[in-house]
């Protein structure tokens, strides 16, 4: 369900960047890609269950770990610059994306990358609660926002094993909070001006 959710996504902006200027491109773009590589750890999650070892559960490990450590923190920063109204270059996004994967290299090499993927978990969090409050108490962004924290904050809790529940609750529960997620970006760049 999470894999279809996130091909939905990248239809839906994939027709909304069509319809934006060029300086709303790589806001979108790195959207697309937080949702493309969500989907495609969803996608890939479901035959790695069924395949005993091999490059399969190899590759699916890879790609739950560029979702969580690269596709979530970009659709935090997507949310962020919209609710900003900040205009941030497509070299600009970039950078971000050559940040993040220096960052985990860094926390790789030095042996923290669990603090590294809890501190970038809940900066995500902190950000979409912040995307959301910027725009006033009763604004539609902040009820998503609000809406989409406990199902990401229930499925974190779920994978890192404090919270017991089946397992099939994470794609449940990721699904939803990608589904309001999508819902709350669009929000946000139909608030947009166009740019001076």
């Amino acid at each position: 369900m999470q894999a279809l959710v996130g091909l939905g996504a990248l239809l839906l902006l994939g027709q909304a960047r069509r319809q934006q200027p060029e300086s709303w491109q790589g806001v979108l773009f790195a959207s697309q890609l937080g949702f493309a590589l969500a989907a495609a750890s969803a996608a890939s999650s479901l035959p790695a269950h069924w395949l005993a070892g091999g490059a399969w559960q190899e590759a699916s490990a890879w790609l739950e770990q560029a979702h969580r450590l690269l596709g979530q923190p970009l659709l935090a920063l997507a949310v962020l610059t919209l609710a900003r109204h900040w205009h941030w270059s497509r070299p600009a996004w970039g950078r971000a994306i050559l940040g993040l994967c220096a960052f985990f290299e860094l926390f790789r090499q030095m042996g923290h990358l669990a603090d590294y993927r809890l501190l970038l978990e809940l900066g995500s969090l902190a950000l979409l609660l912040y995307g959301g409050l910027l725009h006033g108490p009763s604004s539609r962004p902040l009820r998503l926002a609000l809406a989409a924290l406990p199902a990401f904050v229930g499925a974190g809790l779920v994978m890192h094993g404090l919270w017991a529940l089946p397992a099939f609750v994470v794609p449940l529960l990721l699904s939803l909070a990608y589904g309001l997620l999508l819902w709350l970006l669009l929000s946000l760049l139909a608030l947009q001006k166009p740019q001076e």
